[in-house]
């Protein structure tokens, strides 16, 4: 069941478009901001709030790699995998990675504070490899730069 502050919270975004069903992308937004991610119940209630069906807004929800469907870790590690990032050493620092936290992509530690995904693009070609910690962009990777920017989050 989603809470008042939610609906009305999803409610404020309907002035900006012309029917309340476009505001699909910011209701799973304001969802996932206060719960962490978006469960499949969230999901019905989405629609039925915005009279869509339960389809429409899964079907939008999992379009778009910056919603999760699933419960993630406190902090989410979205790794670049454009073809920059490849090229300047994506796959060694994915692995670095991998193994300086315990787990695989699409994996959360086991205290929860982590949860690691790939992502098709940070728009960051320029600081390539690069990858985003919740909303903070860091590039020009290195493993050592890496275990910098985990303490951060520790």
């Amino acid at each position: 069941m989603l809470s008042e502050k939610e609906i009305k919270e999803i409610e404020e975004h309907f002035a900006h478009y012309p029917r309340k069903q476009a505001a699909v992308i910011e209701a799973l937004k304001v969802v996932q901001f206060h719960r962490g991610y978006v469960s499949d119940e969230n999901v019905e209630d989405i629609a039925r709030l915005l009279e869509m069906t339960p389809d429409e807004v899964d079907s939008v929800a999992t379009f778009y790699n910056l919603i999760f469907r699933k419960p993630v870790g406190e902090h989410v590690i979205l790794m670049c995998d454009s073809v920059s990032c490849w090229i300047m050493g994506y796959e060694n620092l994915k692995d670095h990675l991998s193994q300086k936290l315990g787990i695989d992509i699409g994996q959360t530690t086991k205290d929860n504070r982590f949860t690691l995904l790939t992502i098709p693009c940070l728009g960051a070609c320029d600081r390539a490899p690069a990858m985003m910690v919740d909303n903070e962009l860091y590039g020009n990777l290195t493993p050592e730069k890496i275990d910098e920017i985990l303490e951060k989050y520790k």
